[in-house]
């Protein structure tokens, strides 16, 4: 007798199998474990310094910082004016090489957001000259140099002064210029020249002003070399710089503990032998 239900359960089987082996060729299997990612390493802080002894003071904090886990990256400008433009624009985080006057006087004419973080050194600015040993012996008519910017030209000209060479009109302080000049008996022919620029023109100079950052890597020693010396007590110690809104940021904090250091400190006295102080 013929049994329907044999064929049915037949089907069924035959189905079955089917399904199961289309879900083990076509199944997905679980796939590898990914590897972990890895943490995102932090950003260094890009720190714009001239070349020189605030490169060479970096170069230190640099080391110091990084065992506090602080990266810091130095960025060299050639002259006095782009590392305030890069840091008013983004560029880097902080800045190293310019004195407080100089910030104010900046801060005031461009309109910029920054503001002093801490002091760091004070280089006292130098009267240099390849032709003469004494100021006593400087000729009527010499041709003399002083820095083009506002600020270091007047602290220039208060060295005149103080040698003797020239009178200003008094209360001024640095913000002199050659147009304050209230006497010239020796009739001195000033120009004024890009700060860094001087010690490569010392030798068409009978004298010249020099920021103790652009003399020290032509290869005067300013206790040693400077005809006159400012005072380490000037009101023109070097500082860090930053933008206002950032001024509390805790990563700037860290670069300036590392700063102002014992280490920092001692690489200053040994390494400059007394040309450069620290103003902490």
């Amino acid at each position: 007798m013929f049994n329907s239900k044999k064929p049915i359960a037949l089907v069924l089987c035959l189905l079955l199998s089917f399904a199961l082996l289309l879900a083990a060729g076509c199944g997905s299997k679980p796939e590898p474990a990914k590897p972990a990612t890895a943490p995102a390493v932090d950003k260094p802080i890009k720190v714009g310094v001239t070349p020189g002894p605030h490169a060479q003071i970096l170069e230190v904090v640099k080391k110091i910082a990084e065992k506090d886990g602080l990266k810091i990256q130095i960025v060299e400008f050639s002259d006095y004016i782009q590392p305030n433009v890069a840091l008013n624009q983004g560029d880097i985080d902080l800045n190293s090489f310019q004195h407080l006057p100089y910030l104010e006087n900046i801060v005031k004419d461009r309109k910029y957001d920054l503001v002093m973080l801490a002091k760091t050194i004070t280089f006292p600015m130098g009267v240099y000259s390849k032709k003469i040993k004494s100021i006593k012996d400087l000729k009527d008519g010499a041709i003399v140099a002083i820095p083009n910017d506002p600020t270091n030209g007047g602290r220039a000209l208060a060295l005149f002064e103080k040698a003797g060479l020239i009178k200003l009109k008094p209360g001024l302080g640095h913000k002199a210029s050659v147009i304050d000049i209230t006497e010239n008996p020796k009739k001195l022919k000033i120009r004024e020249l890009d700060a860094a620029q001087i010690p490569r023109s010392l030798d068409d100079l009978e004298l010249a002003a020099i920021n103790t950052n652009y003399a020290m890597p032509a290869g005067l020693v300013p206790v040693k070399d400077a005809l006159i010396l400012e005072d380490f007590n000037s009101p023109y110690a070097n500082i860090i710089a930053v933008r206002g809104k950032d001024k509390d940021n805790p990563q700037y904090k860290k670069f300036l503990k590392a700063y102002q250091s014992e280490e920092v400190k001692k690489f200053v006295s040994e390494q400059f032998k007394g040309s450069i102080v620290v103003a902490w």
